[in-house]
C-alpha cells in the first residue's frame, strides 16, 4: 500500500476518514445565533422560551442568552444568541434544533 495520508491541515489516516477532534473544534466558536420572523409576538416569545429551555438542557455552566424582539410590518423578528462555555455544547444545541 502506498503512503496515503492526505497532506492538509488535518492529519487523516489512510484507513478511514478520521481526524483529530481538535482540528475541527478549537473552542473558538461558542455562540449559536437564531433569527426568525414570526406572525405574532406571542409566537416569538414562545420560541424564545423553547430555545432557552433547550440551551439550559445542554449547558454545563450558565449559557449567556441575549435576545431582542423587533416589531416589523410583517410580524415580529426574534434575534437571539446563545453563548456556551465550550464549542461542544454549542454544537449539541445546534444539532438539537434540527
Amino acid at each position: 500500500m502506498t503512503h496515503a495520508i492526505n497532506k492538509c491541515s488535518a492529519n487523516e489516516t489512510a484507513a478511514c476518514c478520521c481526524v483529530d477532534v481538535g482540528t475541527i473544534m478549537d473552542n473558538s466558536d461558542c455562540t449559536a445565533s437564531w433569527s426568525q420572523l414570526y406572525a405574532t409576538r406571542d409566537e416569538a416569545e414562545a420560541m424564545l422560551a423553547t430555545l432557552t429551555e433547550k440551551a439550559r438542557q445542554v449547558e454545563s455552566e450558565p449559557c449567556v442568552i441575549q435576545s431582542e424582539l423587533t416589531e416589523q410590518p410583517d410580524g415580529v423578528r426574534l434575534e437571539a444568541s446563545f453563548t456556551f462555555s465550550c464549542q461542544a455544547e454549542t454544537m449539541i444545541f445546534q444539532l438539537g434544533l434540527r
